[in-house]
Formats: C-alpha cells, structure tokens, sequence
C-alpha cells in the first residue's frame, strides 16, 4: 500500500497493475500523482506545468489538423 505525498492518504494500487511513469489520480484529494516506483509503489505529484504542457501540445495538434482542413477548402 502507498501513501499519497499531498494529503497521506492509503492509495491500494497493485504492483502489477500499473508501470513507472504512470499517472492516477489520489481518491481522497484528487491529486494527480506519477508512478515513480513500483517496488515498493511511490509516488510523486504531478505538477501543474506538467498538465499545461501536454494540454498545449495537445492544442497544437489539433491547429494542425485544423490547417490541413481549411486547405482543402481553399483548392
């Protein structure tokens, strides 16, 4: 059993069930926490740049497509 490092609360998560790196989020506090470790299972917090920076380059991608569309329309 894990704790979670923002409020202390018992996070059960299986060891086999989830990899380093991975990113859930703590039942009690909603805190977003990566996987740092599995054996014992750690985790760290998610800080809030690292949410920012996927949203952006996930807004960036949907630009593109929007671009390529508006080409079309263009011809």
């Amino acid at each position: 059993m894990a704790t979670c490092p923002e409020c202390d609360a018992e996070i059960e998560v299986d060891e086999f069930d989830v990899d380093k790196g991975d990113q859930i989020s703590c039942p009690e506090c909603g805190t977003n926490l990566e996987v740092t470790g599995v054996a014992p299972i750690e985790f760290d917090v998610v800080s809030d740049e690292d949410e920012d920076e996927d949203d952006l380059e996930e807004d960036e991608d949907d630009l593109d497509e929007d671009d390529d569309e508006d080409e079309d329309w263009e011809e």
